[in-house]
């Protein structure tokens, strides 16, 4: 098999458009399921983040198993339906508690921009300072034990 189909036998579609720097397909509002498996994962993840707190794209990433995989969660993130939807929205999935690594918010998201996710975590009392960083020694969260994990992504407990 030479390197040209090798490199078609990826896990988009041959009828998907291509998205760009990005090998698989962005979740499409318009598919018969809520979000993708890994997509719903961070979703559900995502939702355990209590207010005051934040975690990154990686450590979720590593949480679920992918520890290389910290652009997909932010693809997920920016792939949530508008709030008056169905389903996995920026309503009730809190993106705003995904920074980068070093605490920093680095937001490229379509409809939110670093100074709004910087006024959600302030009054959720998130101590972000004027460049967008914030003190993961006092607002990191620690994560989720690998039961409670399991049973969230099983659908065993229900985050709201």
């Amino acid at each position: 098999m030479n390197r040209e189909n090798s490199v078609n036998k990826t896990a988009v579609p041959p009828h998907s458009p291509p998205v760009a720097n990005f090998p698989y397909t962005r979740y499409d509002p318009g598919m018969n399921t809520e979000a993708p498996g890994f997509f719903e994962q961070v979703y559900k993840v995502v939702r355990c983040i209590p207010p005051g707190k934040v975690s990154s794209y990686g450590r979720i990433a590593a949480m679920l198993g992918h520890p290389n995989a910290a652009r997909a969660v932010g693809y997920a993130l920016s792939a949530l339906r508008h709030p008056n939807q169905e389903g996995y929205t920026s309503a009730n999935v809190p993106w705003q508690r995904i920074v980068n690594s070093q605490g920093r918010i680095s937001i490229h998201h379509r409809e939110q921009t670093a100074n709004r996710q910087a006024e959600i975590l302030r009054a959720e009392g998130v101590g972000v300072d004027e460049n967008g960083r914030i003190d993961l020694n006092v607002h990191l969260w620690a994560g989720l034990h690998l039961v409670e994990l399991d049973d969230i992504l099983r659908g065993e407990i229900s985050k709201k």
